[in-house]
């Protein structure tokens, strides 16, 4: 029994080396579904990256942000007693983040992108600062990081400072035990972990990085990427049960405009639609053309797909990458240079909001097919399934909400990264905004699973509705798993009163999910934050 509790709790082994981190490894990163290593080319390229940090402050040579200030200060030169100081004032200084924390999982996802940075060998931090950094998330010990505060250009600055600040003892880490927020040197202490003590050039790589933009740009991307194959699928039972035909995802179709996501969109319909259903056998002659939001969904969700990897490449490319400055050249250099910008993961995250808020706007319309009569090609309005129609308002709200989300996208969707404000005196005279595309992404592809959510409950109202003629097996399997879950309306009285009260702490209401039943429990940021700032109750 204890080998098997054993076997069940331990943890796989990530090696860390710079090169070939994933996005859906740093998603398990996030998890704390691993145990973070560093392989052993890694662990030389560290050690001779910091030899050279070493041998130009024995030489007293002058190099930005190691004998020198930082940003318009860059001409202040700093004496040698002073270098450590220097590391540490830049953490405190640049700790000006404000916003929600941001939730454990995207703190732990940060820590593992600028290990992964240091693994390049490229940064100059000293190997024990490493094997620290390590242990501060093998212990999960996770600091306070505020979402706001970075343009996106020499690094994402304000949240890096905040996470570096709670490695170094100074800021705050999450208390498991208490549920709360606890000063850093506190938790680390209690977890036997050592703080990391800052040299020359420590500080400013533990900064300098887009580590901020691709945590939240990969959480969006993986999320948003498991959104479209479930859009995809619940796009297949709306077209069932809007009685649509199959015949505009044929394959000589595809194969005269052959687009890669618009291919694979369509193969999937076709099987998600065959061997053809009930339903379409009785209405497949109802009409000569569907509408767009049915015809043309391999064309959008295509597009959204070659999308998607577009993304992938440049995400999977950033956080495979060094970005700091000046970068560490061995066996001898130290060059300023420009790896810090964030253009790269902003313009990827803006493409990603763009792309995903598409899914909504699709699955919209066709909910809003569902409910209006005169689009439904039968059904009744609202999908009232009674003859309460009055009495009772069907659906009618739920496309409400689902229209509520889209128009919210829309703004939201706007490139942020067509925007710069110059920084640090004229000297970062252009940024790449991507903190807030990356988090707006994320908001985008949270608030499309609401819409897609929305559209399936209308579709399983719908194909209630229709019975007894079924759809194919696979989109029965849908409505079965919907149906465990999802009692349709009209099926069980609800009485609420004064006096009502649940039967059993088994009853749906009493196990409701926490954002219809606010918690009295104390704010948790185990769980996602919304990524502009508004806290879901954990």
């Amino acid at each position: 029994f204890l080998a098997v509790m054993a076997a069940q709790t331990e943890k796989k082994t990530v090696f860390l080396d710079g090169f070939s981190l994933t996005p859906e490894i740093l998603f398990d990163v996030g998890q704390g579904a691993v145990h973070l290593d560093v392989s052993e080319p890694a662990w030389e390229r560290i050690a001779a990256s910091r030899r050279v940090i070493d041998e130009a402050v024995d030489e007293h040579r002058i190099v930005y942000g190691i004998t020198t200030g930082f940003g318009s200060f860059e001409n202040v030169a700093i004496s040698e007693e002073n270098l450590h100081q220097l590391q540490v004032n830049l953490i405190r200084s640049h700790s000006v983040g404000v916003g929600e924390p941001l939730a454990l999982h995207q703190v732990r996802m940060l820590i593992g992108l600028r290990l992964n940075s240091f693994c390049r060998g490229h940064s100059g931090v000293r190997p024990e600062n490493v094997r620290r950094f390590l242990a501060i998330y093998n212990n999960n010990c996770i600091p306070y990081v505020p979402c706001q505060g970075t343009v996106g250009a020499s690094g994402d600055l304000a949240p890096l400072a905040h996470l570096a600040l709670g490695t170094i003892g100074e800021g705050k880490m999450w208390d498991f035990a208490h549920n709360a927020w606890a000063p850093a040197a506190d938790i680390m202490r209690a977890a036997g972990v050592e703080p990391i003590v800052l040299h020359a050039k420590e500080g400013l790589a533990m900064i300098n990085g887009t580590a901020f933009i691709t945590t939240f740009a990969t959480e969006a991307f993986v999320r948003a990427t498991r959104l479209l194959e479930q859009a995809t699928l619940v796009a297949a039972l709306s077209i069932e049960i809007l009685k649509g035909s199959d015949k505009y995802f044929d394959e000589r179709i595809q194969a005269a405009r052959p687009h890669n996501g618009q291919r694979i969109v369509a193969t999937q319909l076709r099987h998600y639609m065959t061997p053809h259903s009930e339903i379409h056998d009785k209405y497949k002659t109802l009409r000569v053309q569907d509408a767009y939001t049915i015809r043309c969904i391999p064309q959008v969700y295509g597009i959204i797909r070659d999308t998607l990897g577009f993304v992938r490449g440049v995400l999977t490319m950033e956080m495979n990458s060094a970005t700091d400055n000046p970068m560490v050249v061995p066996p001898n250099d130290v060059i300023s240079g420009g790896n810090f910008h964030g253009e790269y993961p902003a313009k990827a995250s803006d493409y990603l909001c763009i792309a995903a808020g598409e899914l909504g706007i699709m699955s919209e319309r066709r909910l809003e097919r569902m409910v209006n009569a005169a689009l439904s090609s039968g059904l009744p309005p609202y999908l009232i399934k009674s003859k309460n129609a009055g009495l009772e308002s069907g659906f009618m709200i739920v496309q409400y909400t689902a229209a509520a989300i889209v128009s919210e996208n829309k703004a939201l969707s706007h490139p942020a990264s067509s925007d710069s404000i110059p920084t640090s005196s004229g000297q970062e005279d252009h940024v790449s905004m991507g903190g807030f595309a990356a988090r707006k992404a994320l908001q985008v592809v949270q608030n499309v699973t609401k819409v897609v959510a929305l559209e399936l409950l209308g579709a399983c109202q719908a194909l209630d509705i229709l019975r007894p003629l079924r759809t194919t097996a696979i989109l029965e399997r849908v409505h079965e798993i919907v149906r465990r879950r999802v009692v349709p309306p009209g099926a069980r009285p609800v009485q609420w009163g004064p006096t009502s009260r649940p039967a059993s702490t088994s009853s749906p209401r009493a196990s409701c999910c926490p954002w219809c039943c606010p918690s009295t429990r104390p704010r948790c940021p185990r769980t996602s934050p919304s990524p502009l700032g508004h806290h879901r109750q954990g």
